[in-house]
Order: C-alpha cells, then structure tokens, then sequence
C-alpha cells in the first residue's frame, strides 16, 4: 500500500470522528424542526450553554458571582465543593430541561401558527440572550471540561497499524467514545419518534399545530418534550466539544458547521443528520488533504458550504429529506 494510500485512510477515519460531532449538532436541529416547523438558530449556544452549566456545577462555582461581587463588594466565587461528573450531569439535563420549560411558556405559545420567519427570528433573539445570560451566570473565562472520558492517542489501533503499514494511525479516543454515544443516540432517537406515542404526536404537532390540538395532543406538553431532548443532545455535544477543545464562547459558533449538514440530510430525518455529518467530516477533511496544498490550505473553512450550495441546486431536500409539491 502507498504512504499516499495509507495517509489518505488516517485522514477518511479522522474525517468520520468529526463528521459524527457534527451531526451530534444537528440532531437538535432536526428534532425542534420535526415537532414545531422551528428552524431553531439557538441549538448552538444552547451546547455552550450546557457546557457552562456542567462545568460551573462540577466546580462548585457560585452563579452570577461576578455580578453579586460588583452589586454587594462581596469576593465570592466558590461554594467549595466539587460534585462528580454524574450527579453533575443529572443537574445540569435539570437545568436545561427548566429552560425548555422556560422557552415555550415565555416565548413558543405566545407563537403558536406564526410565520417561519418569526419563529426563526424568535430563536435568533434567544441565542443571544443565552450567550449573555451564560456569561453572566458563569463568566467568559476559558474553562476545562473533564467528566472522565479517555482522551489522547488510542494506542491499540497505533500498534495494530503501525505493525500492519508501518505507520501508526493517530485516532483519539475521544472520537471514538463520541462515535459509539452518537450511534447510540439516533438508535434511541429514531425508535422513540417512529414507535412511540409521543413521538407521533410530535409528527402531528410539526404537521399542524391547529389540527394536533383539535385531536386532543397538548402542544404545550410536545414543544416542552422536545426543546428538553433538544437540550439533551446539546448537553451532550456540548460535554464531547467541551471536553475536545475547552469550553468557550466560541463553541455556540459549532452551529454553523452544522448548517451544511443539515442541508445535506434534511431538516426532517434523525438518520440524514448523521449521513449528512459523515460526508461533511469526511469530504471536508479528504478535500484539504488532497486539494487543500494546492489551493493554498485552509480548504475546511469552506469546503461544507459550498458542497451544501450543490445540493442546494440539485436537491434542495436533502438526502433523506421529504420532498413537498404544492399544487395551486
């Protein structure tokens, strides 16, 4: 096998690692837009916000302590405590499901059949209110995030490749656990939208809202369903982003990776999130390996939009996407 070949391999399988953060992303996207019609722009600063939240409750650290400092000429930061990762976790999925809560009954049932527009434009305003309300709650300082998950070189696939190609693949173990937890999600994702109760009651409410009401399903009790499993899978790509690269204000801006990705699966389909976020890891990283030199680098920058762009043209649904005709 070449040492182009074997290169290009290394570079396919880090490729699906990062495509499977990536549809980790989207899916809370595909969710919201399943159950509501909402094409919600806050799923990334609601990653970030999770994040902060577990990291702030980890450490102890006294919310909105910059602020009760400055109003009262107090010095207080800590509680003193540090809790474990799992009862940290537990917390904050409480935290960010009494923000779900808090979206529909402030802002989602006052919005009830209003145009897509407005109801985008609602989460735009909700994104930014969530950054501030995050750096306001637990500050803008760089935080590490550390819940246990192994991290580093893999070493078992560097010697099994080493002794197979001469050359050791380097395959964090990070990407892995975030590989089999994504898979794991959409299992449980798709069964529970296609056989379960609520599930189908989502597909109702995303359908017509008027109509699911008319036939007894609680909106009220959908949109606050989905906006907490929406907060879930961001509290989970949140824990696999933060823990990667730390946790900072510019991991809400890991929302905008996922547009491509959306684009390509469709804004309806669990599974498309997935394929969609595996051709964009995938492509973006063989595109700058194969592409990139030439081109003067920095190809990832830009590789998924224009791909999206193409099938913006030829296929505006997406892989998995429902196609709509309207007659007039």
């Amino acid at each position: 096998m070449s040492d182009t070949l074997i290169y290009a391999t290394e570079v396919f399988i880090n490729g699906l690692m990062a495509g499977v953060l990536y549809a980790l992303v989207a899916l809370g996207f595909v969710l919201i837009y399943k159950a509501s019609g909402i094409f919600n722009y806050a799923q990334g600063v609601m990653a970030l916000f999770a994040a902060l939240t577990l990291v702030g409750i980890m450490d102890g650290q006294v919310p909105f302590s910059h602020l009760i400092n400055a109003i009262f000429g107090t010095d207080i930061h800590h509680f003193g405590w540090h809790l474990p990762a799992v009862l940290a976790i537990i917390l904050t999925m409480g935290v960010m499901i009494l923000l779900a809560w808090a979206v529909n009954h402030f802002i989602m049932r006052h919005l009830v059949n209003q145009e897509p527009i407005i109801l985008f434009m609602a989460t735009i305003g909700l994104a930014y209110f969530m950054e501030g309300f995050g750096d306001l709650m637990w500050g803008a300082d760089i935080k590490k995030l550390d819940v246990g998950l192994p991290m580093g070189l893999n070493t078992w696939i560097d010697d099994t490749t080493y002794n197979a190609f001469g050359y050791g693949f380097f395959i964090d173990n990070l990407d892995i656990v975030a590989t089999i937890v994504a898979a794991l999600l959409v299992a449980v994702l798709v069964a529970f939208s296609q056989y379960t109760k609520q599930g189908r009651a989502m597909r109702a409410v995303a359908d017509d809202h008027q109509a699911a009401l008319s036939v007894g399903v609680s909106l009220n009790f959908i949109w606050v369903m989905v906006w907490s499993v929406a907060g879930f899978v961001a509290l989970v790509a949140g824990i696999m982003w933060g823990a990667k690269s730390g946790v900072q204000f510019s991991l809400s801006l890991i929302a905008l990776k996922a547009l491509p990705v959306l684009m390509l699966g469709g804004f309806t389909s669990i599974p498309g999130a997935i394929v969609g976020g595996l051709i964009i890891g995938v492509g973006e990283k063989l595109f700058e390996f194969f592409v990139g030199p030439m081109l003067g680098g920095a190809t990832e920058n830009w590789f998924a939009y224009v791909l999206a762009l193409i099938f913006l043209v030829f296929r505006p649904q997406g892989l998995f996407g429902e196609k709509i005709i309207e007659r007039v």
